[in-house]
């Protein structure tokens, strides 16, 4: 017998065959329409040719008021002065955005945007003739895209809301038992080593929360797995196929399973002890159906590990959960992000389960969510911790997955632009979304602009210095000052365009061919539990890069007339400042191409279990003697710590050691595998022997599952940022590496 639920779900599944793929022809059609355009230009059509030198005389006689005024180019500055101290002064005052202090920015930085678009579409483009029309014209179109995604983001700064007061006050119904809703916790996996399952099935056991039931969701079949399972108590569900991956796998474990709320961890995903406490009174409100919280992670992401950068940078999806996922939920738009969050399961089953149309299960799931009227909530909490991509590849395929995955927004039914039940406030939110991945394409382009002078001669915007002092110079310093001040100071401008310089080329291309075939490729696992012993380069990823890198530099030589000249015309030898333009241009792009290639070079990583920065006070016992210090770093499998006291001999052999971690009270044995003096105070390196389950459970928890401990750091400033990337440029981390060697072998090893 089918349930209404299967029924649900099957007709939903029948709706998404077959359906024409309008974008697909929108795309294809605007790239006909522009190819033909300036097929006909370059050919000589009269009426495309006459239409585009109006246009051209339009743009050498602007309108007065977007004309820099006639005074010395020092007094243009004075814009740029007085917005900036005002900038400046704000941030003083406000530290953390307020609703004032971002009221006033927003309205600074919107007054500066217009300004300076409309200066672009009516004084700077350079329609002389079909080349440099093309080049101007495709410029411009880019250039749009980023500014209406960065509009709307700005208008939805405006919306921001906060919940932790919100969940302080949901919680005390919690605490009280008078709120206790059943509570299925489900665990998707796929291939992910038994190690990595088995600290999460841990920390899903450990939450502090009467009512809940924790299930393994077993995509592999796989003997080990059921193993675990058992041996942890964790209840077990496997499903004879893998159609339509994690949301198929979720879909199956449905009609298993019967708590009233569901939360979902990725295989990789360590709640803390509270995430109940701080997540389930919102379902006290009978319209809320989703509580997303932030993804953190305790390992770095690999670009900032390849740089060596990884003690400074954090996560760039760190600007998604502190700053771009408060923005939708201020319009009632909350992205479900696929784990770490809770649903409940009546309004789940009103509208057939996950979606499974597109691979973004979690992303279209909560659109569907939304349409039904329901409210989903993000709580900017971090209440779970995991494993971010451990080298390049694999933060390529994910970043392409969910690429991928949104942009198959426009060929589902789940659309946010189109689907039935969403307010105006919510689509542009999404949209805003959509043409963030839509606008990569920008960034290659970007790239080949400044070749493009160096080699033809092409001048993409026609503009005097006054005009770049009086129009650009004010927005992109007030931009740059408050970009970091905004988005919580989770990223900063030079970094952030570091990280999307690194994946442009692919990540472009990608995009393209979605856009052409959306369904294409299936679904790829992020794999974890990666170790290596050596650096490597992504040369799949690489070889873009470096041919840009190599052409970037040939074009530098060129506009220094080190090795051949610019094809200067006569309109472009009319702006005395295309030289410069050109030149401050193709340095940052060498800048920045070259730091990307570095950040492709994977550095080494020879242990499995990350350690942590934990202090906590410890008895050891050596042979007869006992000793007292405190740990500095501690994994699953091994502690450093650092004695409170001196030896009276020091340590030159292996030897058993009895630790005891008071706070915890967790007794482990172990051995010493190095010995260091630091500052004359001995420092012990120590490999833990096979710990026994209650054991483990003890580690995981002080690792992983402590409220509080996931902590928020900042990004570093704007010049701090540029210093540090300089520094990585000048000294690479593998060269750091190579150093190292050197002082490690001063260091006493057994």
């Amino acid at each position: 017998m089918t349930s209404g639920y299967d029924n649900q779900r099957l007709r939903i599944a029948s709706w998404s065959i077959s359906r024409p793929r309008i974008a697909t022809l929108v795309l294809l059609g605007t790239v006909t329409l522009f190819a033909t355009i300036i097929g006909g230009w370059f050919s000589g059509e009269e009426s495309i040719s006459q239409f585009l030198a109006n246009i051209d005389l339009g743009q050498q006689n602007p309108p007065f008021w977007i004309q820099p005024p006639e005074i010395d180019q020092k007094y243009l500055l004075l814009p740029t002065i007085a917005l900036v101290t005002t900038v400046f002064t704000i941030i003083k005052l406000s530290p953390k955005p307020k609703l004032w202090s971002r009221t006033i920015i927003i309205a600074i930085v919107f007054a500066l945007m217009i300004r300076y678009i409309l200066w672009r579409i009516l004084s700077t483009l350079n329609l002389s003739d079909p080349m440099n029309g093309t080049f101007s014209l495709g410029l411009l179109f880019l250039e749009v895209l980023i500014w209406i995604s960065g509009g709307i983001r700005l208008w939805l700064v405006l919306k921001m809301k906060d919940r932790s007061q919100q969940a302080n006050q949901m919680e005390i119904n919690i605490h009280e038992g008078n709120f206790l809703p059943t509570v299925d916790i489900l665990i998707p996996t796929c291939q992910e080593p038994t190690s990595i399952l088995k600290r999460t099935i841990i920390g899903c056991q450990a939450i502090d929360y009467p009512n809940k039931k924790v299930y393994l969701l077993d995509d592999s079949q796989r003997l080990e797995v059921e193993q675990l399972a058992q041996e942890l108590g964790c209840k077990y569900i496997t499903r004879p196929d893998q159609l339509h991956a994690k949301a198929g796998n979720l879909n199956h474990a449905l009609p298993l399973t019967s708590g009233e709320l569901i939360v979902v961890f990725d295989a990789d995903f360590i709640p803390t002890h509270n995430f109940l406490d701080r997540t389930v009174g919102f379902f006290q409100d009978k319209k809320v159906a989703l509580v997303q919280t932030p993804q953190s992670f305790y390992n770095p992401d690999p670009i900032a590990k390849n740089l060596g950068l990884e003690k400074v940078l954090i996560s760039d999806e760190e600007e998604f959960y502190r700053h771009i996922e408060l923005l939708k939920d201020g319009v009632d738009s909350t992205v479900c992000a696929g784990t770490s969050f809770v649903m409940r399961r009546k309004a789940l089953e009103e509208i057939g389960g996950f979606v499974t149309e597109s691979i973004s299960e979690d992303y279209f799931t909560g659109i569907r969510l939304s349409a039904q009227g329901y409210q989903l909530v993000y709580l900017r909490e971090k209440l779970s911790a995991g494993l971010a991509a451990e080298d390049i590849t694999n933060y390529f395929v994910q970043r392409q997955r969910w690429g991928r995955g949104t942009l198959q927004a426009f060929f589902i039914n789940s659309n946010p632009l189109t689907i039935p039940g969403l307010k105006l406030s919510q689509r542009l939110a999404h949209l805003e979304g959509l043409i963030n991945w839509l606008s990569v394409w920008a960034y290659p382009y970007f790239f080949l602009m400044p070749l493009a002078y160096a080699f033809l001669g092409v001048l993409p915007i026609q503009a005097t210095v006054e005009e770049w002092l009086y129009f650009f110079i004010p927005c992109y310093w007030v931009q740059i000052i408050v970009f970091r001040w905004l988005n919580e100071r989770s990223r900063s401008v030079f970094i952030s365009e570091i990280y999307k310089t690194v994946l442009c080329f692919p990540l472009s291309l990608n995009v393209f061919l979605v856009m052409l075939n959306p369904f294409k490729q299936k679904f790829q696992v992020t794999q974890k539990g990666i170790s290596s012993q050596r650096f490597s380069f992504n040369w799949t990823l690489g070889w873009p890069l470096i041919l840009l890198f190599i052409a970037t530099f040939i074009g530098l030589l060129r506009i220094l007339e080190i090795w051949g000249s610019v094809p200067i015309t006569a309109e472009v030898a009319e702006f005395t400042n295309a030289f410069d333009l050109g030149l401050i241009w193709i340095v940052y792009n060498l800048f920045s191409i070259g730091v990307a290639i570095l950040a492709l070079i994977d550095a080494p990583k020879s242990d499995l279990y990350d350690s942590f920065e934990l202090r906590r006070i410890v008895r050891l016992k050596l042979a007869n003697k006992t000793v007292w210090g405190i740990t500095t770093k501690i994994s699953e499998v091994g502690a450093e710590i650092q004695l409170t006291q001196k030896l009276s001999n020091p340590i030159n052999q292996v030897l058993p050691v009895k630790l005891n971690i008071v706070d915890e009270e967790l007794k482990l044995t172990g051995e010493i595998t190095n010995y260091t003096l630091i500052d004359s105070f001995p420092t012990l390196q120590v490999k833990f022997k096979p710990i026994t389950l209650s054991q483990h459970r003890q580690l995981i928890t002080m690792l992983f599952c402590q409220p509080g401990q996931w902590t928020e750091r900042e990004v570093p400033g704007e010049l701090y940022s540029l210093f540090l990337i300089f520094k990585t440029l000048l000294n690479p981390p593998f060269l750091r590496s190579f150093s190292r060697k050197f002082t490690k072998a001063k260091r006493l090893k057994f």
